[in-house]
């Protein structure tokens, strides 16, 4: 086994096996038994960490090499715009129909974490790998992930699309309705004192006027009583 020391994690998807989805155009989270189901992460590395690992990984690969195999190892990192080194680790989720064992994850002190701990990119860590040389279509040195201690734990961002740009904002002094002291009566007065040149007349109201009922003039008699229901039921 080998430890690849003080790096920094890219894209790792090792609380779980995850399969390259072709429809969604995305790794997503699947069966340890699913095709191409694994535990994956990248990795970057200065150049002096890169020439150290790729020497052991070239050791790994003359000790396995066969006479039909090419005489050396090519080289198996990508470098980035800022000069650093990318290297790849992964485990199968399963081999035929023997699932894998999870890679451990611990923390600083090499207390094991959560089962469902999520490693971040760009955190600092050291992953454990053991070598399988091979010689197929291509060849080379397999960096067979076993375990990653979490040295530097960078939290988790929330994906927002957008950046800073003048506008609203939630308080501060850009509110019209932050609370203030009322004003006065006095100040009232003087303020339409400034405007108008004088004091605004108050209005009265015109007085209400009572409306007088009518009086329903009474029936001279039984007769235009009768007259008067009678004249209810033809409406």
């Amino acid at each position: 086994m080998y430890l690849v020391n003080n790096v920094e994690a890219l894209y790792p998807r090792i609380n779980k096996t995850y399969r390259f989805d072709n429809a969604e155009n995305r790794s997503i989270a699947c069966d340890p038994l699913d095709d191409g189901a694994a535990y994956e992460m990248s990795f970057r590395m200065d150049k002096d960490q890169a020439k150290e690992l790729f020497t052991q990984m070239a050791k790994a690969y003359q000790e396995k090499r066969e006479d039909k195999w090419p005489p050396k190892l090519d080289m198996p990192f990508k470098k980035d715009d800022d000069g650093m080194y990318v290297g790849k680790v992964k485990l199968k989720g399963a081999y035929g129909k023997d699932v894998t064992p999870k890679p451990m994850q611990c923390d600083s002190r090499g207390t094991d974490l959560p089962d469902d701990f999520l490693l971040t990119t760009g955190s600092t860590v050291n992953v454990a790998v053991t070598f399988v040389p091979y010689n197929m279509r291509d060849h080379g040195v397999s960096l067979r992930l076993k375990g990653v201690q979490v040295v530097k734990y960078v939290p988790m961002q929330k994906a927002n699309p957008f950046g800073s740009v003048e506008g609203f904002t939630v308080g501060g002094d850009d509110n019209p309705f932050t609370p203030v002291a009322g004003a006065t009566k006095e100040d009232m007065e003087a303020a339409t004192d400034d405007v108008f040149g004088e004091e605004v007349a108050e209005v009265e109201a015109p007085p209400k006027k009572k409306a007088k009922k009518k009086e329903t003039p009474k029936p001279k008699d039984d007769d235009d009583l009768s007259s008067l229901i009678d004249a209810w039921d033809d409406e």
